[in-house]
């Protein structure tokens, strides 16, 4: 399927041929094609912007990831530690455990930054912090979240114009080299809901 560019890491879990598979997946800053193996099962969880793994750098697992040693059907390894492997319905409670186990950590400045306010510090010291918790720029972050909303809004209906002006694009050639770099879809294949399968919604976004 095509991938669609995105600013969270994740936690994946599958199933192919009995047996079990485990992976950190990074952001990812431009479209591109996604594997789906046959007969897999898939259960993700996707993190807000600004928490972290403590073992892994998230600037280490931009545009690719890593596939977790020693998983079993039931459970897997991070961080050191055996867990057990979620089920859709469990994987909140998963989240929560991690939080507590310090291995997901969260830099609260993120996301005081993406909430529209001035943290006291300078510039230089927003960015880096920035940049250290989710990997990516402040300015790379607006560029994909917009063109996923872009794509989101099409997909519904929503006329190339109306984007344009809703999301303050200078005009529909800079949206359309906006989706071309980031989804992967023209405008009218994303309203026509052409193109093949596209991986633009997940069933689990889920914060520290």
């Amino acid at each position: 399927m095509t991938s669609v560019a995105g600013v969270r890491w994740g936690l994946v879990f599958w199933e192919q041929d009995s047996r079990a598979y485990a992976g950190i997946t990074g952001p990812e800053t431009r479209t591109g094609t996604a594997p789906v193996p046959e007969g897999a099962t898939f259960t993700g969880i996707e993190f807000a912007v600004g928490t972290s793994l403590r073992a892994v750098p998230t600037a280490a697992l931009v545009d690719g990831g890593v596939e977790l040693p020693d998983t079993m059907r039931r459970t897997f390894r991070l961080d050191g530690a055996r867990w057990e492997t979620p089920s859709p319905d469990d994987a909140e409670a998963l989240v929560e455990r991690l939080v507590r186990a310090g291995i997901v950590v969260r830099d609260p400045l993120v996301a005081e930054v993406l909430r529209g306010h001035r943290p006291a510090v300078s510039g230089r010291t927003v960015e880096r912090r920035f940049r250290a918790a989710t990997g990516l720029t402040r300015g790379a972050v607006r560029q994909i979240e917009r063109a996923r909303t872009a794509a989101e809004l099409l997909a519904a209906g929503d006329p190339a114009a109306d984007v344009v002006a809703k999301l303050d694009y200078f005009d529909e050639p800079h949206l359309a080299r906006a989706l071309r770099s980031y989804v992967g879809r023209t405008a009218r294949q994303l309203r026509e809901g052409a193109g093949g399968a596209i991986a633009l919604d997940l069933d689990q976004r889920l914060t520290s």
